[in-house]
Parts: structure tokens; sequence; C-alpha cells
């Protein structure tokens, strides 16, 4: 079980308290919170590269372990991010992932999302460092409810794997999904073929029957979903890229597509529209066009895990030119929390901007199709008008 292991705070003053909890001998997992407190003096203070480090150390797995936390991202590829790295022993061999975490709720796991596993490195002074240089747009953070008071509050947590020399690490750790996904690639014992856009997948029934419900009933019920004589299944209305990550994220839970937008290797895909921009490329709106399909393939097979985190990348990469094809998708599928986040972009626009979020498809459709949405728009404008 994951021991508690204490709360630094940051109080916006460049200062970070650290309040540690004592955590028993041989505990391999903790997790520590970092709550920041004055998060708009940190975002001012703090330009791209200095950090805030707690100033007392907390032990997790018999180790000593420092948070540093980069209010306007570690270097200039994400100054738009917050970074987030922990400094550790050398010598350890670990498992560290961040998570935003409600504040009120902070210490149940249910309430732990958007979590993201951090990368080793070494850096220029030779510490071990577990970091996410993109753990968070700022702007997305400020649209978002996990935003109170000016403050809110990341969970990081540790699991610390035995001394490599005398017991290898990797038994110590799950590789289930390496395994599964083996199996999707090699094809042995499939038993179940889709054709999706002119391309063939195929797969195993029981998988599939097991991680949707969905696919259950048409794989084993009475519905059968487009099955011909020769037992392929034809899925219609969705790209064959979009089916792949879809049935990797069931074979493996993890979508890699998603998740490299967190990573190193991947800096240049992070670079999404920014508030007021207009200069989305190709290649973003390709990706979020495939994050949208994405999102409505989850939902149609009823991937609740896979649905809530398309729901919260597409929260954090609104743009002027898509934030109404969001706002459609929001409301079709029922998403709540999707739609707040649209409708509190366009409101905080200016008048230029909404001349351009209103000139798109997107505004369109929605005007023609969901008229209450509309209604529900002119009322926050409305709002901004009386401040």
């Amino acid at each position: 079980m994951s021991s508690f292991s204490g709360v630094s705070i940051v109080d916006g003053y460049d200062r970070c308290y650290c309040k540690t909890s004592a955590v028993e001998a041989g505990t391999d997992s903790g997790y520590h919170l970092l709550m920041v407190n004055g998060y708009s003096r940190t975002k001012k203070e703090k330009p791209t590269g200095m950090s805030i480090t707690s100033s007392r150390v907390f032990v997790v797995g018999g180790h000593a372990w420092l948070l540093e936390y980069y209010p306007n991202g570690k270097n200039p590829n994400c100054a738009d991010f917050i970074s987030l790295c922990v400094q550790g022993d050398g010598k350890v061999n670990a498992r560290i992932s961040f998570s935003l975490v409600d504040q009120v709720e902070k210490q149940m796991p249910m309430y732990i999302r958007a979590t993201n596993r951090a990368c080793r490195f070494v850096d220029s002074h030779g510490n071990v460092l577990w970091g996410i240089n993109k753990f968070l747009k700022r702007d997305a953070l400020e649209r978002s409810a996990n935003l109170k008071g000016d403050s809110f509050t990341i969970r990081c947590d540790i699991m610390v794997c035995k001394d490599p020399s005398t017991e290898d690490p990797e038994v110590l750790l799950s590789d289930m999904d390496r395994h599964f996904n083996i199996l999707l690639q090699t094809k042995v014992g499939a038993d179940v073929t889709f054709e999706v856009s002119g391309e063939t997948f195929s797969a195993h029934r029981c998988v599939l029957a097991a991680r949707s419900k969905v696919f259950m009933t048409q794989l084993f019920g009475p519905m059968k979903e487009g099955t011909t004589t020769s037992g392929v299944i034809h899925i219609k209305d969705m790209g064959a890229n979009v089916f792949r990550a879809l049935l990797r994220f069931i074979y493996t839970d993890s979508c890699p597509e998603i998740e490299k937008d967190f990573t190193e290797e991947a800096e240049e895909m992070s670079q999404v529209l920014e508030e007021g921009q207009e200069d989305e490329t190709i290649e973003d709106e390709m990706w979020l066009q495939w994050l949208q399909d994405l999102f409505v393939a989850a939902d149609r097979y009823d991937l609740q895990r896979l649905k809530c985190i398309c729901e919260m990348q597409l929260s954090d990469n609104i743009g002027v030119r898509s934030v109404m094809s969001t706002l459609a998708l929001a409301e079709q599928h029922d998403c709540q929390g999707l739609k707040e986040a649209c409708l509190k972009f366009i409101q905080v626009q200016s008048s230029s901007c909404l001349q351009t979020v209103t000139a798109t498809d997107g505004w369109d459709h929605v005007v023609s199709t969901y008229p209450s949405v509309l209604k529900e728009l002119v009322v926050k404008l409305g709002s901004n008008q009386q401040k």
C-alpha cells in the first residue's frame, strides 16, 4: 500500500515548506503532496528555467527525495507549461509519476487524475532527476476547476524497486501491458478480424469483450455489427489510425499517441494553440481531429478511462479554431467538464478572436444543432458585459 510521506507547501514568496510524516521502514512506495499557494505570484516571480524546491527532503523506500516546481517551464521548449522534477539518489531504481489532485479529496486515490510517468535523466551537475517538462499547460490549469483560490495540489507517487544488484528490478514491475501488446502485434491466437477504412486488424474476442461491454455484446451476444460470410467485421465511420489506437489501449491500457505529449522525445507535438493565437499548424489540426475521433470511439465502445483521458487532453488543447467543434462533441457525448472548459475559453476571448470563432464551421454546426448551448454561451458573454 502506498504510504503518505508528507506535504510541501509553496507559499508564493519563493519559499517551500516541507511537512513530512514518518514512512514505515521497508515501504517501497509512497506519495508526497505539493500544495502551490499563490500560483499567480510564483508564475510572475520565477522565469523559465527557475524552480522552487522543497526546503526539506521527504523519505520513500528508505531514500531521500526533493521536489522541484517550475511555474514557467524548465526550458524554453516548455515555457508555456508547468514542469515538475524529483531529485533522488542516483543509485535508486524507481518509477515516479505526477498527478493533479482535487483540493478537497486530495488523499483519496479515486480523485487522482491526469497521471503522467516521469522520465529519468541526469542534469549538467550530475544530479539524478525524474521529471516531466510538459506536465500541464498553464492556461489549461487556469481554466480548470483544479485551480481554486489561486492554489492547486500535485501528487507525486514514487515506487522504489529493490537493489538491482541483488534482484532484477523488472521482475518487481508489472509487464502485463508489454505481453498483451506482443499478443496484439504477433496476432497469435487471434480469432476475429476487423476492416476499418480499408485496413484489416486481427484481435482476440475474449480480450475485447473483457475490456468493453459493447464488444462483449457484439462478439458474444445476439447483436453482431457488419459481419460478412468471411467472418470479417466492418467498422464504419472510423479511421484506421483511430481504431489502431483504440485496440492498443484495450490491450495495454495506454495510448502513447496521447501520452507522448508529455515526453521529451516529442515536444514538438505539444505546441498546440495558445489563447487567441490563430496559427494552428496542419500537424496540430490533424492531431486534434484524431483526438476528437478517438474521443468519439471511446464513447462508442464504452471505454470510460480512454474517454476521460481524451476529454482531459481536449480540455488542455482548446483553440479558437477548434473550440466549437470540441464544444459540439462535449454536448453530443454528455461531457459537462469539457463543455464548461469550452464555454470558459470562449468567454475570455477578445473581440477579434470571437470573430474567428464565429467564422468556423463548428460555430455553424452548434448554432443549427445545439441552440441551447448557444443560449448558454450568450449568457456567459453577457456576464462579461456586467463586470
